[in-house]
């Protein structure tokens, strides 16, 4: 808020007088919309900054807002992380961080955990995160790892834990404190220094009431014809938080050697979703193994599958195998590509072209095409008992489909969703003004017309300067 704006407030602040005039604490309707008006204006000059065009941008948007919070050496001492909240860690070295979570025996927990390592360093091929949650006695309810693989690239890597209530399991079904206990592993030829952390914790209720605990037998696995067509342009983003939506159809972009764009793609309950990723051609040449990768990523950032491609100058291709319609009892699969498909939701699709391809191709970006097809008709998701954290983790809405079609991100909605109710709040501020100097008005009016002949206005009414 500029200067005059705080010397209106500080002007009418006190019931509705100048402030010379007012031994008042509370204030007046004219206060309260004048600081309607300024938070309103407040809020506008709080929102996100876009970022600035120069230097060197950061290799993944972390979530706005996340929320600081340290990993301990020991148990005893975890911070804990609350459902339905995204947090910014640190990992200083190779070793193990542990993290506290408070679970009822009614609720499924799911943390996933993204590990990104500074530009410029070395990272080898068994580098990476484990992820586990564990009981109060040091039970694994479930951990995944991710590593870095061939494409030994200092990018992004996320995996992936949960305690899942269920028929089918024994342990961590109680009530109680857990642990996250985040490992990092480091091989000797890599760089040792610190790698930041994203950590997001999701709760799902359980059901209503019970269900199948079978995984469909049989259901569509044929690989699906690819989409034909002119490609539109889409800006794959940086991370889980700026992955550009997308409907189906055929999208191109343009990544550089190193780079990981993200993407993500609604997939209700009922269906199914397959993906093919296509680099252009090159007038130079050269082999590079591994050159392009794509993978996909749940609702709850768990790792379902990936695919990858060699490069030798000519057009080349990876899709994903095909995978089962998404349906709840898919977590009842011991198989990743099954398991993983079992809520309905973003479904977030990751592409990575190996940083080698700089040495045979040069820096520049090389052109992609995304071929993405969602087929089957969208079913009714299962009744939970409780609302999940976030609320709208799981399902697809309207909205969602209407960002996919236009590609905006999350932090975008939500953006604009805050300016909307910015704006909402200026223009009732605004209402509010207009009527109270209105009364003001016409009150300042009647008195001095019932005021005898020369005599002295009462004091306390109106803006200064009224009578």
């Amino acid at each position: 808020m500029d200067n005059e704006g705080w010397r209106v407030m500080r002007r009418y602040g006190t019931n509705g007088r100048h402030a010379g005039h007012g031994r008042h604490a509370g204030y007046g309707k004219f206060g309260r919309a004048a600081l309607a008006a300024g938070a309103a204006l407040c809020a506008v000059a709080a929102l996100p900054e876009v970022a600035s065009a120069a230097g060197t941008p950061n290799p993944y948007a972390f979530a706005e807002g996340a929320k600081s919070v340290t990993g301990t050496a020991s148990n005893t001492d975890a911070a804990k992380l609350e459902a339905g909240s995204t947090y910014k860690s640190t990992s200083a070295r190779e070793g193990t961080l542990y993290y506290r979570l408070e679970l009822d025996a009614k609720t499924n927990a799911y943390v996933s955990v993204t590990a990104v390592p500074p530009l410029g360093t070395k990272v080898a091929y068994g580098d990476g995160v484990t992820v586990s949650v564990q009981d109060g006695n040091g039970t694994n309810c479930s951990s995944g790892q991710a590593r870095f693989g061939s494409a030994t690239s200092p990018r992004p890597i996320t995996a992936w834990a949960s305690r899942r209530i269920g028929p089918d399991k024994t342990s961590c079904q109680e009530s109680g404190t857990y642990y996250v206990v985040v490992e990092r592993t480091r091989q000797g030829t890599s760089t040792p220094g610190p790698w930041d952390l994203e950590i997001q914790h999701v709760s799902e209720p359980g059901l209503a009431k019970a269900g199948s605990t079978t995984p469909p037998e049989t259901w569509n696995s044929a690989s699906p014809e690819p989409l034909s067509g002119d490609p539109q342009r889409r800006t794959g983003g940086t991370s889980f938080n700026d992955a550009v939506g997308l409907e189906e159809g055929v999208w191109s972009d343009r990544v550089k050697p190193g780079q990981t764009l993200y993407y993500r793609v609604p997939v209700d309950w009922g269906q199914q979703l397959s993906a093919r990723a296509e680099l252009g051609s090159s007038a130079d040449d050269g082999y590079v193994s591994s050159a392009l990768e794509i993978a996909l990523y749940n609702p709850v950032r768990g790792f379902i599958t990936r695919a990858d491609t060699p490069y030798d100058g000519k057009q080349k291709s990876a899709a994903l195998e095909p995978l089962p319609p998404v349906a709840y009892p898919n977590r009842y699969e011991t198989k990743d590509d099954v398991s993983g498909m079992r809520f309905g939701g973003w479904y977030y699709l990751t592409v990575h072209l190996n940083p080698e391809m700089a040495e045979k191709y040069g820096q520049g970006p090389i052109g992609t095409t995304l071929r993405v097809k969602v087929s089957g008709t969208a079913q009714g998701g299962p009744e939970y008992a409780g609302t999940p954290q976030p609320a709208d983790a799981f399902g697809v809405s309207d909205r969602d489909k209407e960002l996919a079609a236009s590609g905006g991100t999350e932090e975008e909605a939500a953006r604009s969703d805050t300016m909307r109710l910015v704006a909402a709040g200026a223009i009732g501020a605004g209402v509010v003004l207009v009527a109270v100097l209105a009364v003001w008005t016409l009150t300042a009016r009647k008195r001095a017309a019932a005021a005898p002949q020369g005599g002295t206005p009462p004091t306390g009414y109106g803006p200064p300067g009224a009578w």
